[in-house]
């Protein structure tokens, strides 16, 4: 499974998202920090959930920063992420 599918999916369980956008912007950070051959280092995540609800900012970052500690432990290094 890639990389971006493994985002997808533990974002899915977690969150039930309404709406989820994953994009490998890899490509755009080539010769960057963290970047490596083959891409999957570099991530945006779009994402509505209603259990999102009554969190700042912050807490919702650090909600899917945590969902997601095993694919920063494996070579992820970016993650924008934009909660709608």
């Amino acid at each position: 499974m890639s990389t971006k599918d493994t985002i997808t999916a533990k974002l899915t369980r977690a969150f039930a998202p309404e709406s989820l956008n994953v994009i490998d912007e890899s490509e755009q950070h080539r010769g960057h920090g963290g970047w490596r051959e083959g891409g999957e280092t570099h991530f945006r995540v779009q994402i509505a959930a209603k259990s999102f609800d009554g969190m700042n900012r912050v807490a919702q970052h650090r909600a899917i920063n945590e969902a997601l500690a095993e694919e920063f432990e494996n070579g992820v290094h970016a993650l924008a992420i934009e909660v709608r």
